[in-house]
């Protein structure tokens, strides 16, 4: 078998079927083997977009998800979609050829030492010696991508590696390569958490990406509703509790943490995003991570529990449950009036009726067309983060954002993953106009591979999250470096051969959306936002 053959047939045994590349001669063999494997391939514009695509596919199929790139700008290409998958624990595997053996160092063409580069950035970084030894260095690579926190690896190949025959009888493919079992947790801790909690009167519970890769659903709601939790979720975790589940909240939680005298870290950092743990300094913190490097950044935790978030949820339940249980019902109805608060002084933005339109406004047409069949995307500042206080995922794996590197262009991307994976889904990509011009192309991509999706863009003709304080603290006329034109996204994807509408006023939004779900092509409606409409929030950290 070719070395290109084996690399498919090591994918097809891991269940990958679809990876996402951009042509190079040095990789043509694995695309052959691809064809014999019955794998997808999915050609892109951009290196950047295939291994966001790949990424994006990881994390729906909470698998692994391959780019496939040439050597040299090929790899480069894609440093900034790795790196934005080692923020967000995602499994993405990137293969990236590389000159014959005989002719490295002395020149070759797109020749550049790659491996030493995605060091930092991935959890393992290789090149491969020779053919026979290609499923042994896929085989570890899957183990380390999808062990504990998950993450990016990279496998250099060259191309006369590829092209190599392989004796299969002497280099079989390996079976067992890998373990599903989940890590538990020690007895201990789970004692230490579970008396915490029972003696606690103002508890919270913020669940992040982990869970949703330990893929903690089910344990989640149950913890949540037999304890009366108020619970809040961020990253991938999204959707892990229903919008209607009377212990999730969204808007609160700020004012919940600084009133909390308990708080369960379950699978997200103590990052930015917690404002690395300044909340209540009273407040005793249970920490629960696969990776126990992560327990007691920033903060110091008063029971860190390494384990599986699952099987720690089950563990930590059981336990109360052995004692009679808790319930922190008054507590969560304290919690449900700091919600409502919030979401009444909201509301007024939502229902605006303002031209041109204001970004809450936008968030709320955007969450009324959602349901449990469709897959929400957001790429960009300020109008993700006005959808992330407005739009609320159904069930999990219904919400897909950069992560915590809050890298801009992984929309379109992601995109066209989601609607490869999951045809029979509805894909809706909310962007800012600064973001769709780093991958907007890929809507020649979507195209090609009749990947029908609705892309909205939010068009206030500036990076507004950056231009918006910058005129508060300098003023409008030492505000630079931050206006765009009000560019007609909408004829870009008619000469790409999709569908663009433009909308100008609020009630064109509703019909404009409907339309375009019903339509068999990529649609692009681009939306005319109020370049001011957020200019009162300046300053303020927005976080998803």
């Amino acid at each position: 078998m070719m070395g290109g053959h084996l690399v498919a047939a090591m994918l097809a045994k891991e269940g990958v079927q679809t990876i996402f590349t951009l042509c190079g001669g040095h990789i043509a063999p694995i695309y052959d083997g691809c064809l014999a494997h019955q794998i997808d391939i999915v050609d892109t514009r951009h290196e950047q977009a295939a291994a966001h695509a790949a990424d994006a596919w990881a994390r729906l199929t909470r698998g692994i998800g391959c780019a496939v790139v040439t050597a040299g700008p090929g790899v480069t290409g894609t440093v900034t979609a790795v790196a934005n998958a080692y923020q967000a624990g995602s499994p993405l595997l990137v293969i990236g050829g590389a000159a014959p053996t005989a002719f490295q160092g002395k020149g070759a063409l797109q020749e550049m030492e790659q491996v030493d580069l995605f060091k930092p950035i991935t959890k393992w970084s290789a090149a491969v010696p020779s053919a026979d030894r290609i499923p042994e260095f896929m085989a570890r690579a899957f183990r380390i991508a999808l062990d504990g926190r998950p993450g990016p690896v990279f496998l250099e190949m060259a191309f006369d590696i590829l092209a190599d025959i392989v004796n299969t009888d002497q280099t079989p493919l390996p079976e067992r390569y890998r373990t599903t079992a989940r890590p538990y947790p020690d007895p201990r801790a789970i004692a230490q958490a579970a008396n915490l909690l029972r003696n606690a009167s103002r508890p919270v519970l913020i669940a992040g990406s982990t869970a949703y890769w330990d893929d903690a659903t089910e344990i989640l709601q149950r913890f949540a509703e037999e304890t009366a939790i108020p619970t809040y979720l961020n990253g991938m975790a999204r959707g892990l509790l229903p919008p209607d589940h009377p212990s999730a909240f969204f808007l609160s939680r700020g004012k919940a943490l600084q009133q909390a005298d308990v708080v369960i870290i379950a699978g997200t950092p103590l990052d930015f995003r917690l404002k690395y743990g300044a909340f209540n300094a009273n407040a005793r913190l249970i920490q629960i991570e696969p990776d126990g490097t992560q327990i007691g950044q920033n903060r110091d935790a008063d029971v860190g529990i390494v384990g599986d978030v699952r099987a720690t949820l089950e563990a930590l339940l059981a336990a109360l449950t052995e004692e009679g249980g808790v319930s922190f019902a008054a507590w969560r109805r304290d919690v449900e009036a700091l919600e409502r608060a919030q979401a009444e002084a909201q509301a007024e933005y939502e229902r605006s009726n303002a031209t041109p339109i204001h970004h809450f406004r936008l968030a709320r047409e955007i969450a009324n067309v959602l349901d449990d069949r469709t897959i929400f995307i957001g790429d960009g500042g300020d109008v993700v983060a006005m959808a992330a206080k407005v739009v609320r995922p159904h069930a999990p794996g219904l919400w897909l954002d950069p992560g915590p590197l809050g890298c801009l262009g992984v929309g379109q991307p992601f995109a066209l993953a989601a609607k490869k994976l999951r045809p029979e889904y509805k894909v809706l990509l909310l962007s800012g106009d600064g973001s769709f011009g780093f991958n907007g192309f890929e809507l020649d991509t979507a195209v090609r591979h009749h990947l029908p999706f609705v892309t909205v863009v939010g068009n206030d003709a500036q990076w507004g999250q950056i231009r918006n304080p910058q005129v508060q603290f300098f003023g409008e006329e030492r505000a630079v470096a931050t206006k765009l034109a009000f560019t007609r996204y909408d004829l870009v994807a008619e000469a790409l051969g999709g569908v663009g509408v433009l909308v100008e006023a609020p009630d064109e939004l509703r019909p404009a959306l409907e339309q375009a779900f019903s339509l068999d092509k990529p649609v692009v409606i681009n939306a005319a936002l109020d370049p001011k409409g957020l200019a009162h929030m300046a300053g303020r950290a927005y976080v998803l």
